[in-house]
Formats: C-alpha cells, structure tokens, sequence
C-alpha cells in the first residue's frame, strides 16, 4: 500500500511540474523572454508576443487547469482512488 502511494504521489509530482512548465513557458517566457521573436508572427492582427503577454497566457491557464483536472482523474482511477463509472 505505501508503495501504491509513493508512485501515486510521484505521478501527480510528474504532472504538476509538466504542467507548471508550460504555464512558465506560456506566460513568462512567449510574453516576456521571446516576445521580440514572436511579434514577428501575427495573430488576430496582433504581434503574437504582444498577445500572449495580454491575452495567451490567461486561455493557456485556463486549459492548464482543465487539462490537470482530466489528468488527475485519469490518475485516480489507474491508482483505483475512483469509481470507474
């Protein structure tokens, strides 16, 4: 059983990182650190690094958060923590 747990929370550490990366990568580093190289590119007929700064990061949070919550749901079943219904 602790070793069911330990991989468990091993697992949804893998996730959390996974995830918070992309939040990194999406908010501080397309708004931020490759904005120059971005605003090359245009999106809605905005610079994408302008957008991303403004508006990309908030859509790529939300998804990030769905996206977990499938995610642990998954988890959660392959540990057998829920219904499989």
């Amino acid at each position: 059983m602790e070793e069911n747990k330990k991989k468990y929370w091993q697992a949804n550490l893998k996730i959390i990182f996974s995830l918070l990366l992309v939040w990194f990568l999406a908010s501080f580093g397309f708004g931020i650190l490759f904005s120059e190289s971005l605003d090359e590119i245009q999106f809605g007929g905005f610079k994408l690094g302008f957008w991303f700064a403004q508006q990309g990061s908030i859509y790529v949070f939300v998804v990030i958060i769905f996206l977990y919550v499938w995610l642990m749901k998954r988890l959660d079943r392959k540990f057998s923590l829920l219904d499989k219904s």
